[in-house]
C-alpha cells in the first residue's frame, strides 16, 4: 500500500517554474486561475447545470460530493459547457472535437447540442460502451482511434483542422478548467478543511485548487498506482519520448501519459500531496461505495473514496467525480467483494448552515 507523497521541489522543477512566470493571461499573480474567469464560469455553470449533492458517509467518517450525479453522470460536463459557450459568446460555431476516454466527450456532446453545434468526439477502442452510446444519445458522432489517450487527441485535432472546427482537450484549456473550479465553489458552504480529488490529467485538481487554496482550504490528489504522471512531473521527472501508454486501469477516466501543461503548472503553484491508491482499492471502493452507500461509481469517480483512510481531516470532503460504469462490470466488481457489513445509517444531505 503507497504511502501519501510528498512531492520535492527542486529549483528546475515546475514548481519553481510556475512561481517564477506569470506570463500567461488566465493566470493570477499567485498562480491559479484568474478570478474573474472563475466567477464568469460560475455564472454560466450555475444557468445550465444543476448543483449536485453533498452527502455525509458515517461509514468513511466523511463528505462525498456526487459528481456521479451530474447531468451527464460526471462533473466533466462543467468544464465542457463553460468552454463552448465562451465559444459561442465569440461568435465561433463551427463543429467541435473532442478526444476522451468518455466522460468529457459526452460533456461536449451535450454541451454543444444545448448551444447548437456540431460535435464529434475521438475514443479509445476499448471505451465503455455505456459513455459511447450516452455520446451518441447526445447527437454526437463517435470515432474510435486505437489505444490510448493521446493517440484519440492526434486523430481529433486532425478532425478539426480538415473540418476547420475547433478542438477543445479534455483539461488543458483554461476555460474547461475554469468550469471544473465550480464543483469547489459548491463545496464552500460546507467549510470542509480538506478535499480530495482524482486525478488524471490535472483539470479538475487545477480548477478546484484553484478555488479552494484562496479559502485556506488543503487540497489532496490522488492517482492510480502506475498511472501517476502528475506525481511524477511535479517531482521533477521528464517523461521518455514517446510517451509510453500507462497501464490499463479501472479508473480509464484518469489513463493519461502526461498531465496537461496548464493543470502542471497550475499544480505547481499549490498542490503539496498527492495520494497513490493501488488497482485493489479502485476496486473496492467501487464495490463499497454500491453496497455501502448506495453510490454508483466508476472506477475514476470512486478513487478519491479508495484514499480517504490515508488522508486526515476535521470535515473531509472526498469528490465522486462520475459514475459512467458499464452495468456488467459493476455487477462483477460486486459479486467478487467481501460479505458486506450491515449499512450504517446514512448523513443528510450538507445544509449550508451546519457545522
Amino acid at each position: 500500500m503507497s504511502a501519501p507523497s510528498n512531492l520535492s521541489n527542486p529549483a528546475d522543477s515546475p514548481r519553481a517554474s510556475a512561481r517564477a512566470r506569470h506570463d500567461d493571461p488566465s493566470l493570477a499573480p499567485d498562480g491559479l486561475i484568474d478570478p474573474t474567469l472563475l466567477a464568469a464560469a460560475a455564472a454560466r455553470v450555475r444557468g445550465a447545470l444543476p448543483e449536485t449533492p453533498l452527502i455525509r458517509s458515517e461509514r468513511l467518517g466523511a463528505w462525498l460530493k456526487l459528481e456521479n450525479l451530474q447531468t451527464t453522470g460526471a462533473y466533466k460536463v462543467r468544464g465542457a459547457f463553460n468552454a463552448l459557450a465562451v465559444e459561442v459568446a465569440r461568435g465561433r460555431r463551427g463543429p467541435v472535437f473532442a478526444a476522451s476516454a468518455g466522460n468529457h466527450g459526452l460533456g461536449v456532446a451535450w454541451a454543444a447540442r444545448r448551444l447548437g453545434l456540431a460535435a464529434t468526439v475521438v475514443v479509445p477502442d476499448g471505451a465503455s460502451r455505456t459513455k459511447v452510446a450516452g455520446c451518441r444519445a447526445f447527437g454526437a458522432r463517435v470515432v474510435h482511434a486505437g489505444d490510448g489517450f493521446e493517440r484519440c487527441v492526434a486523430r481529433a485535432r486532425a478532425l478539426a483542422a480538415a473540418a476547420g472546427g475547433h478542438f477543445l482537450h479534455a483539461f488543458d484549456d483554461a476555460a474547461v478548467i475554469a468550469g471544473q473550479s465550480t464543483v469547489a465553489a459548491e463545496l464552500l458552504a460546507a467549510r470542509p478543511d480538506v478535499v480530495v480529488v482524482p486525478v488524471g490529467g490535472g483539470g479538475l485538481v487545477a480548477g478546484v485548487g484553484s478555488v479552494l487554496r484562496r479559502h485556506g482550504i488543503r487540497v489532496v490528489g490522488v492517482q492510480v498506482a502506475g498511472v501517476d504522471s502528475l506525481r511524477r512531473a511535479l517531482a521533477g521527472e521528464r517523461p521518455p519520448a514517446p510517451l509510453p501508454l500507462p497501464a490499463p486501469t479501472l479508473a480509464d477516466g484518469l489513463r493519461v501519459s502526461a498531465p496537461g501543461r496548464l493543470p502542471l503548472r497550475i499544480a505547481a503553484a499549490f498542490l503539496d500531496e498527492i495520494v497513490i491508491v493501488t488497482e485493489t482499492e479502485v476496486r473496492a471502493a467501487v464495490a463499497s461505495l454500491a453496497l455501502q452507500e448506495r453510490v454508483i461509481a466508476e472506477g475514476a469517480g470512486a478513487v478519491a473514496v479508495a484514499a480517504l483512510a490515508r488522508v486526515g481531516g476535521r470535515r473531509r470532503v472526498a469528490i465522486v467525480s462520475g459514475g459512467n460504469i458499464d452495468a456488467a462490470l459493476l455487477a462483477r466488481l460486486i459479486a467478487s467483494s467481501p460479505p458486506r457489513q450491515p449499512r450504517p445509517a446514512r448523513g443528510p444531505r450538507i445544509d449550508a448552515g451546519s457545522t
